[in-house]
């Protein structure tokens, strides 16, 4: 797949202030531990370069941040906890590459990682192969924990059924029946689109258009004059990292959100970031917002974040990875063992406890599809907004609530004899 780089994570990055630069990122430091402790490794594989590397910047900083907590509090078991990182540039063929690199060299005994789905199946099968606990962070194809699953896969964010069903009747009600798809050209936004159809043909919708756009498009023009044509009522944009930026830029130039409502299934805050005051517009769904004052410790969360990455707000992304390590430090605790098949039968089922959880309810990894239960936060950009209250968070939906019953999600979870 082509990812070339774009001006979204340049942009960002240097937006946020990072501190934490590209060799800062891929650093793996030992912990100061003595040398007799031998330290637990998890490798992560996101994209430090392409067009998603905003998005993998965060996923990064989000486990790093865990890592630190974790060490500070006595490692995992009496053992330190290294977190090796290497960078997937948002490609199946070189997440597979760094995987393998990270088996062989540094010996690791847990993966997390992946920003774009097509890259998170591939480190499923590899990791399936390798006998090894893969722990997806944010590639959101239905698949993954579907007809596509592995014994030993499990996953973070949301399916792409949940982020659809997260605004679908909000779109639908609040805007009506007649929709366009712009349409990002591999598994997430193929995967999205058809759940977007499922639903909207079983509420007497209809779709009146569509296009399909290759990774890395920068001019959308064309679509946009036949979303002028067709006079949809719903613009639904299916788009991840730089071109999701470039075409509602590209939207509002041609006035289109002034016409039609514009909205989809997932918005990130470092995509809001990137997008001048006149682009800041839509409906759309987030996986988690560093703004819930209702929420225990959520507070506390983002003033620890914020001292350790100064002017960057956590994003969904960063607690991703947040997240997926901690979830492998209790699982590794409650089986009091790092091996894998042990591992995986402490983490299914197991609950985010809320520190972690950092959202109401308490989000667990489901047994029959190893799919964490996490909630979905619909709503709408801030048109005034300056960062980082960019995104208005019309509720908090429990994810139970939206997800698939397992039954239906095609996963037959098949474990080694």
């Amino acid at each position: 797949m082509n990812n070339p780089s774009g001006s979204f994570d340049r942009r960002n990055v240097l937006k946020a202030g990072a501190a934490v630069g590209v060799a800062g990122l891929l650093a793996t430091p030992k912990p100061t531990w003595a040398a007799s402790e031998k330290p637990i490794k998890i490798g992560m594989i996101d994209p430090i370069t392409s067009i998603f590397a905003a998005l993998g910047h965060s996923e990064i900083k989000g486990a790093k941040f865990a890592e630190a907590e974790i060490n500070k509090k006595g490692g995992i078991m009496g053992r330190p906890l290294q977190l090796i990182v290497e960078d997937g540039a948002g490609s199946p063929g070189t997440s597979i590459d760094k995987a393998a690199r990270l088996v062989s060299r540094d010996k690791i005994d847990f993966l997390i990682g992946a920003v774009n789905s097509a890259s998170a199946l591939a480190l499923s099968q590899f990791a399936n192969k390798h006998n090894l606990l893969y722990v997806c962070t944010g590639g959101h194809v239905d698949s993954l924990t579907g007809k596509d699953c592995h014994w030993n896969t499990f996953r973070t964010c949301s399916t792409t059924w949940m982020l659809t069903a997260g605004d679908f009747e909000t779109l639908f009600k609040k805007f009506g029946k007649t929709w366009y798809f712009i349409t990002t050209d591999y598994a997430f936004g193929h995967a999205e689109q058809a759940d977007y159809i499922t639903q909207l043909k079983k509420a007497g919708g209809k779709v009146v258009g569509g296009a399909l756009a290759p990774v890395g498009t920068t001019d959308f023009s064309s679509y946009l004059i036949d979303v002028k044509a067709k006079k949809p009522k719903v613009l639904c944009l299916l788009l991840a990292g730089d071109d999701q930026v470039n075409c509602m830029k590209q939207i509002s130039q041609f006035g289109i959100d002034k016409e039609i409502a514009v909205g989809g299934a997932l918005i990130e805050l470092e995509e809001l970031q990137a997008l001048p005051q006149a682009a800041l517009y839509g409906w759309w769904t987030m996986e988690w917002y560093w703004k819930q004052p209702k929420t225990p410790h959520v507070a506390e969360f983002v003033k620890a974040y914020l001292a350790k990455y100064p002017g960057q707000y956590p994003t969904a992304r960063s607690w991703f990875g947040y997240a997926s390590v901690y979830a492998i430090k209790l699982a590794v605790e409650r089986a009091k063992s790092i091996e894998t098949l042990k591992v995986v039968k402490a983490m299914e089922g197991l609950v985010l406890p809320p520190e972690i959880a950092l959202q109401p309810g308490t989000p667990a990894y489901r047994a029959e599809d190893h799919q964490l239960m996490l909630s979905m936060f619909p709503g709408h950009a801030i048109q005034t907004g300056k960062y980082p209250n960019l995104f208005e968070v019309s509720a908090i939906v429990p994810g139970a609530q939206l997800a698939l019953p397992p039954a239906e999600t095609g996963c037959k979870i098949k474990y080694p004899a």
